[in-house]
């Protein structure tokens, strides 16, 4: 670890929401914001010169919306993605699963509170997934994703108990700590576990994990 500030790239068409981020943002001693876009795509301009460690995207933007500048920068065709993090104003499920299945790592209401926007950045740099507890429950629940050409393999795919288990609260929304706590172990095991059923399930991320737990019936005990 070097200990330096996390690098954020804030994109939106308002500059007065950019101007709140930035503020929330830099005030965290280990972030700092270092560019802004006003589009769509000047934010996939900036962020593959600057390779920030996040990206803030609006979904509705000019030129290019936020659900494609996901794609661009973190979807499945990217050898060397970005995180990104989708702010918006509207939780419409087509928007969420859309940003997710683009490879977003975390998707937040705007009128989520400053606490939960730093708290979004943490989680992606630490491999979560955080969405906005508005529509958590719901969206895991129902999150359909279109199975990989490699399902076949996966579905197949045999999990520990306690692996199953993990893959069942990570199915529920639970951050890596939430886990930790709930089955007495240290965050870093869970990431560990966590790495290893994405090999076994050949998922992208944890949200491919929860796809796959509701789609085969194994999201609840």
């Amino acid at each position: 670890m070097t200990g330096r500030p996390t690098r954020v790239l804030v994109a939106d068409d308002q500059e007065d929401i950019r101007s709140a981020f930035r503020i929330i943002l830099d005030a965290q001693p280990d972030m700092t914001v270092v560019a802004e876009a006003a589009c769509g795509a000047t934010a996939v301009e900036q962020a593959r010169h600057l390779r920030p460690d996040v990206v803030l995207a609006d979904i509705r933007m000019p030129r290019i919306d936020g659900l494609e500048v996901t794609r661009l920068l973190a979807g499945p065709q990217v050898a060397d993605p970005i995180r990104v993090v989708v702010v918006t104003t509207f939780g419409l499920d087509d928007y969420v699963y859309t940003a997710l299945r683009n490879g977003a790592c975390g998707f937040l209401l705007k009128r989520s509170s400053p606490t939960l926007l730093a708290e979004a950045v943490r989680a992606a740099m630490s491999g979560d997934t955080l969405i906005s507890p508005q529509i958590t429950v719901r969206l895991l629940r129902d999150l359909t994703a279109p199975p990989p050409p490699t399902s076949g393999r996966a579905d197949r795919a045999r999990l520990t108990d306690r692996e199953l288990q993990i893959t069942r609260l990570v199915a529920q929304g639970h951050t890596n700590a939430e886990i930790a706590a709930a089955l007495f172990i240290s965050p870093g095991t869970v990431k560990n576990h966590i790495a290893g059923i994405q090999r076994k399930l050949e998922a992208r991320n944890r949200v491919g994990i929860a796809a796959w737990a509701w789609n085969t019936g194994n999201a609840t005990p």
